[in-house]
């Protein structure tokens, strides 16, 4: 069974409810670098605060700063069920540094998971998403409606509309997305470990095919 594994995929495509689905199913550690970033900067490490500064700032973390603010993380030990690794790779370099402090260890990855998705589709999911003010739960207009319109089901608070979940910003955070991540899909699907999958199909249908391929 594969499972140290690569989740990719651009905004809503579904990596969020699949994380979430594979992490109770197989007890996958589902590690991002904004978990990462904030873990780090708790503990008061130094390079925890120095990707800090960087955040505060509103700037992007150097390379350098985030592949040792990864490596800290992969270091604890407590890795040895599998693990989602999701937001990192950005970049070829960090690939090639994961690789690095990964081969031939219990941590090498075994899967990159891709998630496609028309960027039609992709629109209708962003633009209909909205969000609890309170409690942060999720919704959609079409497809995860509330029992009331504009209340959140769970603690009664107003639904809104993020100013970034339009269809402009969308396009503009896809074309960086595909710009930086397609090197990165053709880097791993040289190594043999890319895997696309289609999120078009459904959560149920679109788990069901993960599934069966990470236990092959």
């Amino acid at each position: 069974m594969k499972k140290n594994i690569i989740l990719m995929g651009p905004p809503a495509s579904g990596k969020g409810t699949v994380a979430k689905k594979l992490q109770s199913t197989f007890h996958l550690s589902h590690i991002s670098t904004g978990d990462m970033f904030r873990d780090a900067k708790s503990a008061g490490t130094e390079l925890g605060l120095l990707a800090a500064t960087y955040m505060d700032r509103g700037d992007l973390v150097p390379d350098e700063v985030t592949i040792g603010v990864v490596k800290e993380r992969f270091s604890k030990g407590d890795l040895g069920d599998g693990f989602l690794l999701d937001g990192f790779p950005r970049t070829i370099d960090q690939a090639e540094a994961l690789k690095g402090f990964t081969d031939g260890t219990p941590l090498a990855v075994d899967a990159v998971i891709n998630l496609d998705c028309d960027e039609e589709e992709l629109v209708r999911r962003i633009s209909g998403r909205r969000v609890c003010r309170n409690c942060g739960a999720p919704y959609h207009i079409e497809t995860m409606k509330p029992k009331v319109e504009g209340v959140c089901d769970i603690c009664g608070g107003e639904l809104y509309q993020r100013a970034d979940d339009n269809e402009e910003a969308l396009r503009v955070r896809l074309s960086h997305y595909y710009e930086s991540t397609q090197p990165l899909l053709e880097y791993y699907d040289k190594l043999g470990l890319l895997k696309n999958f289609e999120s078009e199909v459904g959560a149920d249908v679109l788990y069901e095919e993960i599934v069966k391929f990470l236990s092959e």
